[in-house]
């Protein structure tokens, strides 16, 4: 019998994990038990569903809003607090830039909302700006440059780390800004940087790049101040 159920299971596409979940399930009346059995396959398919999503957005680490301090971050009145938590700028396309100096808890605050964003069921995905440069220039040399952009934008979040913190080459720039560009409008960023606009062009070199680049950056977008100082500097052993 068990291998017939796995048959069948099999040819209708229902969750691998029936024959471990049915059990469980105390049986009061036909319609009780399928509407159990129904919801207990639907939360695991879910369950499924996030764990892949977690994989494919390439954090580093797992962070979470849970005892995160927001203490010496300074928000904008257009996105209070509640909204952040709640992710909420991702319904209207909006994007978010996280300044501040290193170590200020930037990236974390990214990575926990990253989290959120998936937990309700968006597609995300975590690069530090060289990062996404690298795969897209290679990308670019062995030929699978669209499919691969058409993975980035199906996103509906996509997280860019350590924004300035290096140089970039002009082919480098051009590419970022495709990116923004597919962006805008349609889908979310968040961007983390310690670097004032007016000084993106000494690491995007190209003033028309730059300019453009801000442009659909800055238009819908939340721009939030990390006025605190290092937590690895606060915490360090060499103090």
């Amino acid at each position: 019998m068990r291998a017939e159920i796995e048959r069948l299971q099999k040819r209708l596409r229902i969750n691998k994990h029936l024959l471990d979940i049915y059990p469980e399930i105390s049986y009061q009346s036909n319609e009780q038990f399928v509407h159990d059995l129904l919801q207990a396959l639907d939360e695991a398919r879910s369950e499924g569903a996030e764990k892949k999503r977690l994989e494919r957005a390439n954090f580093p680490l797992t962070k979470t809003l849970k005892d995160y301090s927001f203490a010496g971050i300074q928000f904008p009145d257009s996105l209070p607090l509640d909204n952040l938590k709640d992710v909420a700028f991702l319904e209207n396309q909006e994007n978010l830039i996280f300044y501040g100096n290193v170590g200020t808890g930037k990236t974390h605050l990214a990575i926990a909302l990253g989290i959120e964003a998936i937990k309700k069921g968006k597609n995300v995905q975590f690069f530090t700006l060289h990062e996404l440069i690298n795969h897209l220039v290679k990308a670019k040399e062995e030929g699978t440059y669209p499919s691969f952009m058409q993975r980035i934008i199906k996103n509906d979040l996509l997280i860019l780390d350590e924004w300035g913190y290096l140089p970039l080459h002009h082919e480098g720039a051009r590419l970022i800004y495709e990116v923004v560009s597919r962006f805008y409008e349609h889908k979310s960023l968040i961007l983390t940087t310690n670097l004032e606009f007016s000084h993106w062009k000494n690491f995007l070199f190209d003033e028309r790049l730059t300019a453009a680049i801000l442009d659909r950056i800055i238009h819908h977008s939340h721009l939030i101040v990390f006025n605190r100082t290092s937590y690895r500097k606060e915490h360090s052993l060499m103090k």
